[in-house]
């Protein structure tokens, strides 16, 4: 297979979506690897290094659409790139469509295969391409948090583990996933007094014996975060449904109930956001403040590391790229029923639930498309 590794464009992305390892994976197997000039700079690899692993180097973005079958990116496609995009591509990255209608229609008139890395889902229900991301989002959840605490930056000016003699801060996490766990090991190691809220209890119970005892566990529920929103400094919201839009559990009244200098950081952005009065920010303006409230919502935190995102991302994403390019999409998709659930636009039908429940449109079952 033919198989292209643009350079991502979207605002401070540094993140590559294969490494030179993975170069060396893809032609093991005879498979042809074209990899845009200097792609995966912003992770520490170089083009020579890239070109050593057997990788050929293409100076155009526009170079690299055209010559390949299967693109393997990090983040969606954003609109510069909708034009290169044509039906005969399988897409492989991180679409988190429900939280854009114009990259869903965009992706659908493309008449491509869109396999979305958030989707893949393996039968315990876990989501192993998301995995890796969420666990570097959570820990820069409360790093981030921390920073934005200070009063440089209209914070409350709390140190997050306090010292002896005055308290630490109160670090709310709405969820218990992935996201919600590092975060809340994070908050926890720097000495902050944690509050974890999920909605199920058997996920309580599990978390009340992994964590610290600076970390209790809490139900989700409205009032009970209406409550505790009050003496919270930190706010990380951490709630993922998977391909769907992330409900609101902080509406735009409870910044009232909240001091003036506490730091919300949405996690869940790129699926909508799970605070009402979020909305997409970049490394470069970070932060807004509404109603005396700091919003930290960088829909793509992890590009900040980028060096330990692209290995770890990589290092989980393989395997199926593999699959995908020794099979074909179809045959990897029937027999591997995670890469199936990935899928969530074929040649111009949505076939994920999720996306179609967000936008109001047509669901088409996926096995029409695999016959």
């Amino acid at each position: 297979m033919l198989i292209g590794v643009p350079k991502e464009i979207k605002a401070n992305e540094n993140r590559v979506a294969v490494t030179p390892a993975g170069v060396a994976e893809f032609r093991k197997r005879n498979h042809e690897v074209y990899v845009q000039a200097s792609a995966g700079e912003g992770s520490g690899f170089s083009d020579e290094e890239y070109r050593n692993a057997g990788a050929t180097i293409l100076p155009t973005i526009e170079e690299v659409y055209a010559k390949a079958e299967m693109i393997i990116k990090v983040k969606e496609p954003i609109e510069q790139e909708y034009g290169l995009i044509k039906s005969h591509h399988l897409l492989f990255t991180y679409f988190h469509f429900a939280s854009s209608e114009t990259l869903t229609r965009a992706m659908i008139d493309s008449k491509s295969v869109c396999l979305a890395y958030e989707t893949v889902e393996k039968a315990d229900r876990s989501l192993p391409l998301l995995i890796p991301m969420s666990e570097v989002a959570g820990r820069m959840a409360i790093q981030q948090g921390a920073k934005y605490l200070e009063k440089q930056f209209k914070g409350r000016g709390v140190l997050l583990g306090g010292v002896p003699g005055v308290k630490p801060a109160n670090v709310l996490i709405l969820g218990g996933g992935i996201v919600g766990t590092h975060a809340a090991f994070m908050a926890a190691g720097l000495g902050a007094h944690v509050t974890i809220m999920d909605i199920s209890l058997p996920r309580l119970r599990y978390l009340a014996e992994i964590m610290p005892r600076n970390v209790q566990t809490v139900m989700s529920n409205e009032y009970n975060i209406r409550e505790a929103i009050k003496v919270s400094d930190l706010i990380v919201g951490a709630v993922l449904i998977p391909g769907a839009k992330a409900p609101h559990l902080i509406t735009r009244d409870m910044l009232k109930l909240m001091r003036p200098g506490t730091v919300l950081v949405d996690v869940a952005v790129d699926q909508g956001g799970c605070i009402e009065t979020c909305k997409p920010t970049t490394h470069e303006n970070p932060t807004y403040i509404i109603d005396d409230i700091i919003h930290y919502c960088v829909a793509n935190m992890p590009g900040a590391v980028p060096y330990t995102s692209t290995v770890a991302l990589t290092n989980a994403t393989l395997p199926y790229a593999i699959q995908l390019a020794d099979k074909g999409w179809k045959q990897a998709c029937k027999d591997n029923n995670e890469l199936k659930l990935g899928l969530n636009v074929i040649k111009g039908d949505v076939v994920y639930k999720g996306v179609a429940d967000a936008f109001g449109l047509p669901l088409v079952d996926v096995n029409t498309h695999l016959s």
